[in-house]
């Protein structure tokens, strides 16, 4: 056999590898997606279960009460995801075996002591306040550390490119919030449902340390932010600068229209709720995938970006149009004296989540590129339009005002986000060109 016959025959192998590779690649990345929409699925029915449990039971301002609860866990769900779960996707996500438990336990052992931390200053705050609203708060401090700490879960599953185990953990949470509300709605208070929902967390937070054999390891949370501080530090005020407005908008809402009013908005959003989970724990599948596919392909990573803004756009608006054709006894059944209000916000509430929908895709690719100054930038932007358009549209136009003035914020933060992709993409390319000329 001459050489030229071998060498051919090599290039012949190499080329059928490469084709027998690139669907197997695919498969894993349609198997590491499916996992993820199944697990937003999960997260997105306990959610939506929770909030409809307390409407239901509680009535129009009860639920707005509760609401500034959930709105204010929101803010330190991103503190802890920025100083510990995004880096570590940022950073982990493919790596090997070791790399990624040490990085594990760092990650869920700060997460575990963010909880702490800010639990006992609510609980604390709570207790100062009284009331009903105090009372709400006192017991988000007792669950903060548990709930953290499931979420955190969730985000190590996902870099290990093992969504099935993040799905598993929201099913058990979601099988224990059942039992759990139904005890709640006996007590019928709003602390009881804050406790209810959180204790559960506590469980499933539990499992996920069984289910990956880590425990979280506290003490290593100083090493862990030194070490992660040029992406935890931008990606923490680019997080709670999102949930900050959030719950600025919550709150000048609730002084503005009333507490009944933030109960309406809540109402809306789960009415969409699968898509508001999914643009809210996006990151747990697109960041890893966006970072897998600039490691294998960088040349995929804009069109992935494209592909998912355009499919979770496209997916809100068609579940908006879906609902406006809801009679009203099937939404009073579902949200009780809630739902006149909330049918009422639909349309711009659908129109807000296309729009964020569209800049989601982008941000997954400023992620992934480790973009975090061009990132923290668009998110500076977005909860300024954010707050900005919802505290102004609800002084113009109370709560339908508010509703659309978010809106519009949302779909000039995509334009944006879309923007600061472009000149991303387009100064690495310029990277890749100088290095290679260089060498």
């Amino acid at each position: 056999m001459t050489p030229m016959t071998i060498e051919g025959e090599k290039t012949t192998a190499g080329a059928a590898r490469r084709r027998h590779a690139r669907p197997n690649g695919r498969r894993a990345l349609a198997g590491r997606l499916s996992w993820g929409l199944a697990d937003q699925a999960a997260s997105s029915a306990s959610n939506f279960l929770v909030g409809m449990y307390v409407a239901r039971s509680l009535g129009l301002e009860a639920f707005g009460v509760f609401t500034l609860a959930w709105v204010t866990y929101g803010v330190v769900l991103n503190v802890s995801r920025g100083l510990a779960s995004d880096p570590l996707v940022v950073r982990f996500s493919g790596v090997s075996d070791a790399s990624w438990r040490a990085a594990a336990a760092r990650a869920t052992g700060t997460a575990l002591g963010v909880g702490g931390v800010i639990g006992v200053v609510s609980l604390v705050v709570g207790l100062g306040l009284g009331g009903q609203v105090g009372a709400a708060f006192a017991g988000l401090g007792v669950v903060l550390p548990g709930l953290l700490l499931q979420d955190a879960w969730r985000f190590v599953f996902f870099a290990a490119g093992a969504g099935r185990k993040a799905f598993f953990n929201d099913v058990v949470w979601g099988i224990a919030l059942i039992p759990a509300l139904v005890v709640a709605a006996r007590v019928g208070s709003v602390e009881g449902f804050v406790l209810a929902w959180g204790g559960t967390a506590a469980v499933a937070a539990g499992y996920g340390c069984f289910q990956c054999g880590i425990l979280p390891r506290p003490t290593r949370a100083r090493a862990w932010l030194r070490e992660q501080r040029d992406l935890g530090y931008r990606y923490l005020a680019e997080n709670v600068s999102l949930s900050g407005a959030s719950q600025l908008r919550a709150y000048g809402l609730g002084a503005i229209a009333g507490v009944s009013a933030v109960g309406a908005v809540r109402g809306a959003e789960l009415l969409l709720g699968p898509f508001l989970a999914v643009l809210m724990g996006l990151s747990l599948v697109t960041v890893p995938e966006a970072a897998r596919v600039l490691r294998e392909a960088p040349h995929r990573l804009g069109r992935f970006c494209l592909l998912l803004a355009g499919g979770l756009a496209g997916a809100a608006l068609l579940w908006g149009a879906a609902l406006l054709l809801v009679p009203d006894w099937a939404g009073e059944h579902v949200l009780g004296e809630v739902w006149p209000s909330a049918s009422q916000l639909i349309m711009p509430v659908t129109v807000g989540v296309a729009g964020a929908g569209v800049g989601v895709g982008a941000a997954a690719g400023l992620r992934a590129l480790a973009a975090a100054r061009r990132s923290l930038r668009c998110q500076l932007f977005a909860s300024v339009g954010y707050a900005g358009g919802g505290l102004g549209g609800a002084a113009l136009a109370g709560t339908v005002g508010s509703a659309w003035g978010v809106a519009a914020a949302n779909v000039a933060a995509s334009a944006l986000w879309w923007l600061q992709l472009r000149s991303a993409l387009r100064e690495r390319h310029q990277n890749t060109i100088s290095e290679v000329r260089m060498s």
